[in-house]
């Protein structure tokens, strides 16, 4: 191959590392942004979870479920049946996951330690 000819080869080339680069670089940040909103959603369930469950042992005990740790802005739900007292946690509207439209919430019961036998 002569001089010539690896020179125009190279010109043609000429442009495409950044054209890949402009196709590559919306999809790695589409992962990038689930993956954080995955690890943010899942931080925030666990905080749900537990300030349910704090809530439904504080309302089993005859307490107020308030007095728990909730995340904030998280609205409660109290719901009794029979012997048992149970706490629903909804995220908040602002919370990250719900800009995208996944609303997540957790749910705990306790025995109601007032509740007739």
């Amino acid at each position: 191959m002569s001089h010539r000819t690896r020179r125009r080869r190279w010109r043609s080339d000429r442009g495409s590392v950044t054209a890949e680069f402009a196709v590559a670089l919306p999809a790695v940040l589409a992962c990038l942004a689930l993956c954080v909103g995955a690890v943010s959603g899942s931080a925030q369930l666990g905080a749900l979870t537990a300030g349910a469950a704090a809530a439904a042992r504080l309302a089993g005990r005859g307490d107020d479920p308030a007095a728990a740790p909730i995340p904030g802005g998280a609205g409660m739900g109290l719901e009794r049946a029979g012997s048992t007292v149970c706490v629903r946690l909804t995220a908040a509207e602002d919370a990250t996951l719900s800009r995208i439209g996944v609303r997540l919430s957790a749910r705990a019961c306790a025995l109601d330690e007032g509740a007739e036998r």
